[in-house]
C-alpha cells in the first residue's frame, strides 16, 4: 500500500512524504522538500503512529527557502541522504552543510532513493537556481509532483498522462492576483511563465494530462493572498466534470498551507 501525508504546501512551508509498507509494521518513505521544522514534523507523524524512522531520504523540488529552511537541521539530526540534481547541490551547499547526506541524481534514469522507491526527475520553470519536478514509481504505481513552475512543460505532461497520482501546483487566481495589493513588479514575476500555475493554467493542464488511470489530483502551493482553497477546489472540480470524470473515480483534495493532511491511502 502506498501512503501520501502534505506536512504544509504553501509559502509558509512545503514538505511531503510518500510511503509504502515494505514489510509487517515497517514503512519505507521518502520526504519531497523540507521547508517544515523537525518538532513539528514529529508531531504530526506521531498523530498518525509513524516516526522518523520510516524517512529514508529526502528530495529536493529548488533551493527557495520555503522548501529547504529546516533541511540542514533535517541532514544533521537524522542523517538521512538528500537526493538532488548536481545543479542544486551547488546552490544548496551555499546555505546547508549536508556533508555526507549529499546525493546526486542522475538525469533520464531512475534513481533508487528508499526501499522500494525510485525516482526520476524532469526540469520546470521557475526563478530559482534550478527546479525541479519528481516522478516516482513504487509498487508498480508512479505518482508525479510539479510544484512552483510557471507552465507546465510537455515533459512534465507526458509523466502526468501516465501517472496514478498527481500533485500539481494551482497558485493562484488571476482576478485575485491582479486586483490585489502586491506590487506590479512581482505580479508580472508570479504570472509571467516562470513563477506560479495559475488556477486556469492549472485546469488546462488538467484537461491535457486527465487519462483513464488517474486515481487521485491534489492541488498544491496556494497562494495565501491571492487564492482560496474552495476557488482552486471549485475550479478542478468543474473541469474534471465538463471531461466527463466523477468524484467516484478521481479523488480531488486541496493541500492546504500550514495544515497536514490525514495520511492518505493512494
Amino acid at each position: 500500500m502506498i501512503r501520501f501525508l502534505s506536512f504544509s504546501s504553501g509559502s509558509c512551508g512545503n514538505c511531503y512524504l510518500l510511503l509504502h509498507q515494505v514489510a509487517e509494521g515497517r514503512g519505507a518513505g521518502i520526504l519531497i522538500d523540507a521547508g517544515v521544522g523537525l518538532r513539528r514534523m514529529k508531531k504530526v507523524l506521531e498523530s498518525v503512529s509513524l516516526d522518523f524512522s520510516c524517512i529514508q531520504g529526502v528530495l529536493v523540488t529548488h533551493d527557495h527557502g520555503d522548501h529547504i529552511r529546516h533541511l540542514g537541521t533535517l541532514c544533521k539530526r537524522l542523517s538521512v541522504p538528500v537526493y538532488a540534481t548536481p545543479v542544486l547541490h551547488g546552490a544548496l551547499s551555499r546555505r546547508h552543510s549536508l556533508d555526507s547526506c549529499r546525493r546526486n541524481l542522475s538525469a533520464d534514469a531512475w534513481n533508487p532513493v528508499a526501499d522500494g522507491i525510485e525516482a526520476q526527475y524532469f526540469v520546470v520553470p521557475h526563478d530559482a537556481t534550478q527546479t525541479v519536478g519528481f516522478a516516482i514509481r513504487a509498487e508498480g504505481r508512479l505518482f508525479v509532483l510539479m510544484t512552483d513552475l510557471g507552465h507546465v512543460t510537455e515533459e512534465a505532461m507526458e509523466w502526468a498522462r501516465q501517472a496514478d497520482t498527481v500533485v500539481i501546483e494551482s497558485n493562484f487566481d488571476v482576478d485575485m492576483l491582479i486586483g490585489g495589493s502586491y506590487p506590479h513588479e512581482l505580479k508580472m514575476r508570479i504570472c509571467q511563465g516562470s513563477g506560479h500555475l495559475s488556477n486556469d493554467a492549472c485546469c488546462d493542464a488538467i484537461r491535457r494530462f486527465l487519462h483513464p488511470g488517474l486515481r487521485n489530483l491534489f492541488l498544491c502551493h496556494l497562494s495565501g493572498n491571492n487564492n482560496t482553497p474552495k476557488r482552486a477546489y471549485d475550479q478542478a472540480a468543474a473541469t474534471l466534470r465538463d471531461l466527463g470524470a466523477t468524484s467516484g473515480t478521481i479523488h480531488l483534495r486541496v493541500l492546504e498551507r500550514g495544515i497536514p493532511s490525514p495520511l492518505l491511502n493512494l
